[in-house]
């Protein structure tokens, strides 16, 4: 069954003519963790040692030629509102958006210095966990890409030299919102809004799978309620729950909207693959103006 799809390693991305040569931290799913444990690979516990089944559909059950279509569909009728969630979430690595919105969090609380420190420290730990974990998958699975199985497709934003399933900002963002959710349960909803807006960017920006995104919020999902189960166990001095979390709602300003860089930074918009943007430029062609977001 587990050779029943296209391989990311033995495809090459539109508009190239080999497959990647150049992965992205390919021994990333080896890396320690902090709330999981993967030892031996691919034997996930929590930290007592309780066995967990990671929520996530096996790559081989998938329709990967119906996942396609639907790419397809989605780039044929590309909504400009679409092109800037795709360009906004896509800018930076996954987890950049991800900071002004815990910053803003702990402003509009009052969240004391310590509680502050706790909140960024879980948080970031929890965005390890749902790293390594998605990049064992990514790697274990090794899914192709959507300008993999079609070689004219032109994306929006440049395929990531990484397999397709699942997708990092899917799982990432999955499991922030939960995390978050945790301390802050009165957002709950407006985080788990974001999460699936930074999900659904990456099917916009035509570099993952309908179901790349929906795997990978319920992965997500699971890894963050592991992190809080974790949390909520941890006592101070006094046997006392250390957490007190924020259930009175006062509307925090998530951003975006608006759909504006807070964190600005001239990246580098070239581009190996075939997109459609045309203010992408690609390594093989006459420069063009760097794409800003």
């Amino acid at each position: 069954m587990a050779d029943e799809y296209q391989k990311w390693s033995e495809l090459p991305y539109a508009g190239e003519q080999k497959p990647p040569h150049n992965p992205e931290e390919p021994y990333a799913g080896s890396w320690p963790d902090y709330y999981l444990r993967n030892k031996p690979p691919g034997r996930f516990t929590t930290l007592s040692g309780r066995p967990i089944r990671l929520d996530i559909q096996q790559p081989s059950t998938i329709d990967w030629e119906q996942e396609l279509k639907k790419v397809k569909h989605a780039n044929k009728h590309l909504t400009p509102k679409q092109a800037t969630l795709a360009e906004y979430w896509g800018t930076g690595v996954a987890s950049k958006q991800w900071t002004p919105i815990i910053d803003k969090l702990i402003d509009t609380y009052g969240v004391t210095a310590p509680r502050a420190a706790r909140i960024l420290a879980a948080v970031s730990a929890g965005m390890n966990d749902a790293f390594t974990t998605a990049w064992y998958l990514k790697y274990r699975w090794n899914v192709a890409r959507p300008n993999q199985l079609d070689h004219e497709f032109e994306t929006l934003l440049c395929t990531p030299r990484h397999p397709t399933y699942p997708s990092g900002h899917a799982t990432i963002g999955g499991a922030t919102a939960e995390i978050l959710s945790y301390f802050f349960p009165a957002e709950q909803r407006r985080l788990r809004e974001l999460a699936k807006e930074c999900a659904d960017s990456r099917l916009y920006a035509g570099v993952h799978f309908p179901v790349d995104n929906e795997q990978g919020l319920r992965l997500g999902k699971q890894i963050g309620s592991i992190v809080a189960s974790e949390l909520e166990k941890e006592d101070n001095s006094r046997g006392h729950s250390i957490d007190v979390p924020y259930r009175e709602s006062l509307h925090a300003k998530l951003a975006p909207p608006p759909y504006k860089q807070v964190i600005d930074y001239d990246f580098d918009g070239a581009c190996d693959s075939a997109t459609k943007n045309p203010f992408v430029r690609h390594h093989s062609k006459q420069p063009k103006p760097k794409l800003f977001f």
